[in-house]
């Protein structure tokens, strides 16, 4: 029996009114498509983990542990109790994912907390074990070093590693050497302006409280001893692919040899600003950077050259898996590149995927579907949840899932026709001969969204540029970087290095000539987080789910496109040291007062404002 009294519903009341709610959802639509797509659940593991960490870095005040951790168990509890009904099944598991990444993201930050320079230091002794050591476009060098000691700063002050300009090249200094030096160091710099992208925080997660440059040359400090054992491991690795990049660059002097070594050891500080700029603008950036076009590339060459050379003995194809075998030895060999390229988090992504894939095929599983995707992104952010917030990391796994998800979708049209029937036959020779076309405008339509967000910026002829050096790079630059690092020990990598330079010429030539273009490079204002996050969460619902409902996430895509115009704009802005000061005027641009030490400063609000 159920009564009202003074307004105010009887509890029973609104249990009943609960339970009704619960039954007619799982008596509806919802759950018949829910239970259509119940193969495709585990695909949004990554994306509510996901959610999770994002919302935990969205927070304006830091946390405290315990608040953090507590919403876990109470999540887990759910789950537990409710494991009864289709919607109520997937709510509490996709609560207790968002609680798993926030609580993620709250250990990695205080997993990684270390000391940060409060303020600018002038003309210290820096003493400390070498990192790394990265060449410069011009001249100069860039060394990352483990701090030992910093002249006037406590231990408990004393910032993990810094990060030091030379302005001369230092051809003794190597990963592990114990040096001493003089330099200007500062705090990680902050945002240009708010939503800007933020140094600061990457700097922290990298564990880098300083930058800065050298005022006099390095020297050995041999008093400070051996480098810790963790570093001293590492040691090896960094003179490896130094080793390497001094002989590439070598056998294939200038930029040509400078993009060589991007490709190879991921060491990009060599490349001048105006090739960076030519690649960039003509939407080739990507080839730079080592990620999953390059591992595919290296790993599938191994793969492939392995399994047809091992088939073509009938001893051993007659007896043995040749292709588990190949599959287990390109997974080896993608670990060897990881390593000599850097490990950034494109290139890690790119490893713990293809490692996925060629496990798939030592299980007999299909190695190319959104599961083995969704299992690396899962791999990564738990691993590494601030991962989430690089750019590197977001487009790659954007080109990822579109290109996944296409492919998919057309493998189920091609398994609904007939085999042998004249439609199924034009289908299969459209896939064929546009490959590269299709690849090309899925991957340049999925990463747009995110060069407009983080970069304000459109390649208007990105399939052009890409349509041409593409298969330059599949077919005759990443296969020569290959049989460089094949013939390196024997001494005659020059006989490989010569035809990637040519391929390398190629591209080169493309990236200029496309960025040469008028118009090529369009300048997009700063679009509100919500419309960038709409258009994201719409793009997700497209490539996850397969049947007819897939097409709402076409409505979140539109909206998201509707409200990224309408972010309000600053009228006034002035720089965090004050030495520029931009007003808008009636025109609707910034009139600016800037100092030269101001110029980067001003660039950036232009950028986020939309003016060329």
């Amino acid at each position: 029996m159920t009564f009202q009294h003074g307004g105010i519903d009887n509890p029973d009341s609104r249990r009943g009114r609960r339970a009704a709610a619960i039954r007619w959802l799982e008596r509806g639509r919802l759950v018949a498509r829910l239970e259509a797509e119940r193969d495709r659940w585990f695909l949004w593991l990554p994306v509510l983990y996901g959610a999770g960490i994002g919302l935990y870095f969205s927070l304006p005040v830091e946390p405290g542990f315990l608040a953090v951790l507590m919403p876990v168990p109470v999540a887990l509890a759910l789950w537990l109790v409710f494991r009864r009904g289709t919607v109520v099944v997937i709510a509490t598991a996709a609560a207790l994912l968002v609680t798993l990444g926030f609580a993620a993201a709250k250990v990695r930050t205080t997993w990684v907390t270390a000391p940060v320079l409060e303020r600018p230091l002038n003309l210290v002794e820096v003493k400390g074990w070498v990192e790394s050591v990265e060449p410069r476009a011009g001249r100069g060098q860039r060394i990352t070093l483990r701090v030992a000691t910093i002249r006037g700063l406590t231990a408990e002050r004393l910032p993990y590693r810094v990060r030091i300009r030379t302005l001369v090249a230092l051809p003794g200094v190597l990963p592990g050497d114990p040096i001493r030096l003089r330099a200007s160091l500062a705090p990680p710099a902050i945002p240009a302006l708010p939503g800007d992208y933020d140094f600061a925080r990457a700097a922290f997660f990298q564990r880098l409280g300083g930058v800065g440059y050298a005022v006099a040359r390095p020297e050995l400090e041999p008093s400070l001893g051996s480098a810790p054992l963790m570093l001293r491991a590492e040691a090896v690795i960094a003179r490896l692919r130094q080793a390497i990049s001094q002989r590439v660059r070598q056998g294939l002097p200038g930029e040509s040899g400078a993009i060589a070594d991007a490709l190879i050891t991921g060491e990009r500080g060599g490349i001048s600003a105006a090739t960076n700029g030519a690649y960039r603008d003509s939407g080739l950036f990507h080839i730079l950077s080592i990620s999953g076009l390059h591992m595919t590339i290296m790993a599938g060459a191994v793969f492939l050259a392995l399994r047809l050379g091992l088939a073509a003995i009938p001893a051993i194809a007659l007896r043995y898996p040749v292709k588990k075998i190949a599959a287990a030895t390109a997974t080896i060999a993608a670990f060897g590149y990881l390593l000599i390229s850097g490990a950034s988090f494109a290139t890690v992504r790119a490893w713990v995927m293809i490692s996925i894939m060629f496990f798939a095929v030592l299980l007999d599983r299909p190695a190319l579907a959104l599961r083995n995707v969704a299992v690396s992104a899962m791999i990564i952010l738990i691993v590494l949840p601030d991962s989430l917030l690089d750019v590197g990391f977001q487009m790659s796994y954007a080109a990822v899932v579109a290109l996944v998800a296409a492919f998919e979708a057309i493998r189920a049209r091609q398994r609904s026709q007939a085999v042998g029937t004249a439609r199924g036959q034009v289908l299969s020779g459209l896939l064929f001969f546009g490959g590269i076309v299709l690849t090309t405008l899925i991957a340049s339509f999925a990463v747009a969204p995110f060069a407009a967000f983080h970069f304000h910026k459109s390649q208007q002829y990105a399939v052009l540029a890409n349509l041409i050096a593409i298969p330059v790079c599949n077919v005759l630059v990443m296969p020569a970087a290959l049989a460089t690092l094949v013939l390196m020990p024997f001494g005659l990598e020059v006989l490989a290095l010569w035809p990637m330079g040519w391929g390398i010429g190629v591209m080169t030539w493309v990236a200029e000539a496309v960025a040469g273009i008028p118009g090529a490079v369009g300048r997009v204002p700063a679009i509100p987080q919500s419309a960038f996050l709409l258009i994201v969460f719409g793009g997700l619902w497209i490539c996850i789910w397969q049947t007819r409902w897939r097409l709402l996430g076409i409505a979140g895509v539109a909206v998201g496109l509707a409200f990224a115009p309408v972010m309000a704009r600053p009228d006034v802005l002035a720089g965090r040291d004050g030495q520029v000061v931009a007003a808008r005027g009636r025109d609707g641009n910034f009139a600016a007062m800037a100092q030269r030490g101001a110029q980067f400063e001003l660039s950036r609000w232009l950028e986020h404002d939309g003016d060329n």
